[in-house]
């Protein structure tokens, strides 16, 4: 009863399976929302961001560091693939789009790895053992 407390009137809190499953999901949305703006010519698509605070800026971009730098985040997951795209960002200049795909793709994999009941601890040690 104390976490009640703890959080604010519209805060949930979800634990376990569903927990995990809620991270996969929005990890993956976060990926899928960058992937139509890599492409080559028509291929590529623009977004429209529109700024909620005042001015109501409009902004038209296919920058996947500008789009994920105008999303407000709350979950883990997903927000881990905004830090990735702003350490590549920090460190090469280029490929934030393309680092945040290729996460989002082992995370879509990693997710039928857990629906077919393999622990999250047997497929780290798989991943870690087959780089060795």
């Amino acid at each position: 009863m104390v976490i009640e407390k703890l959080l604010k009137d519209e805060a949930t809190e979800e634990k376990g399976e569903r927990a995990r499953m809620e991270s996969f999901v929005g990890a993956m949305a976060i990926a899928d929302l960058v992937k139509t703006t890599l492409g080559l010519g028509p291929k590529g698509m623009d977004k429209i961001l529109e700024s909620t605070g005042r001015g109501h800026n409009v902004t038209v971009t296919n920058d996947g560091a500008t789009i994920l730098k105008s999303l407000h985040i709350d979950n883990p997951a997903a927000k881990v693939l905004v830090d990735i795209s702003k350490v590549q960002d920090d460190e090469v200049g280029d490929g934030t789009t393309s680092v945040v795909v290729l996460a989002g793709e082992l995370l879509r994999e990693a997710e039928k790895l857990v629906a077919a009941k393999i622990h999250p601890m047997n497929i780290i040690v798989d991943l870690y053992l087959t780089k060795k």
